[in-house]
């Protein structure tokens, strides 16, 4: 993790804390983090769940890994270390909108045990439900929506999750979604059910 170079800085607390947030928007504000390779359903479900959700009256937010990219993130490639800040900075950022009360929902492959754990103990415990969409490299080849396996195979994207760089699987997901037999509305209900079992919403 980045240490901190910035010197003579003080953390200031505000009158409104995160408790006086959730009251006012009747939610908790919680991290559900999504991570599995690419083309395992982490953006189609995470989108569902928002929708559901939203539909509910609840406040939500996609943190999504293209989108990101095009920002916050936009200097940033898929080495080791790249993904490793691409993640450290996504935690941040998904720590700030939970501390707001906001249900933030995150789609990441993620690949990396070590920094999905970061997010964790950055949020902490309560507060990060990690999401393993879960599929066979086979499915996930077979769908490849944005056609990325095919270049990698072709050897035209390095370092590509699953293929020449490792997946480290979640050792203690809240959830995990096997997406070669659950569809979008089955998981998108399995995740909502799961929350609110822990009195998020």
């Amino acid at each position: 993790m980045k240490e901190q170079k910035s010197a003579n800085v003080t953390w200031h607390d505000h009158k409104v804390d995160r408790k006086q947030r959730e009251n006012l928007l009747k939610q908790k504000g919680v991290v559900l983090w999504f991570t599995g390779l690419s083309g395992s359903g982490k953006s189609t479900i995470a989108n569902e769940v928002a929708y559901k959700l939203q539909k509910m009256g609840k406040i939500t937010y996609v943190l999504d890994g293209d989108n990101i990219r095009h920002g916050l993130n936009k200097d940033l490639g898929f080495s080791e270390e790249d993904r490793n800040e691409n993640i450290r900075r996504i935690s941040e950022v998904a720590n700030l909108f939970a501390d707001a009360g906001i249900i933030t929902i995150t789609a990441f492959i993620s690949p990396y045990r070590k920094y999905r754990n970061f997010c964790r103990n950055l949020v902490g415990d309560n507060r990060f439900i990690e999401i393993y969409t879960k599929a066979s490299l086979k499915t996930c080849e077979k769908r490849d929506p944005k056609g990325l396996y095919k270049k990698a195979r072709a050897g035209e994207i390095k370092h590509f999750t699953g293929i020449d760089d490792p997946y480290e699987e979640p050792e203690k997901a809240e959830i995990t979604l096997d997406t070669d037999v659950v569809n979008v509305e089955e998981g998108a209900e399995i995740v909502i059910q799961k929350i609110h079992e822990y009195g998020i919403i």
